[in-house]
């Protein structure tokens, strides 16, 4: 996180000199960004997935873990 930070400080002062590469420069971070969040969620989403499809088998109190990891999961992703 203190690496994207410090990124984008240099990107932003870099805005006097060069505008529109400061704001190309912006763009790819952020781009960069989304990409790295978009993986981590694919990730965490196909984790919960695969607890939640464990069988017929699989107990009332699993599938109350279950529900809450999509809860806190869910919370994540709106807040």
């Amino acid at each position: 996180m203190e690496q994207l930070r410090k990124r984008w400080n240099e990107i932003q002062g870099t805005f006097v000199d060069d505008p529109r590469s400061a704001v190309q420069q912006a763009d790819a971070l952020v781009s960069d960004v989304i990409e790295k969040i978009t993986r981590k969620v694919s990730k965490q989403h196909g984790l919960l997935e695969s607890q939640g499809k464990q069988g017929s088998d699989v107990s009332t109190e699993d599938l109350r873990k279950a529900l809450q990891s999509y809860r806190t999961f869910f919370n994540r992703l709106v807040v």
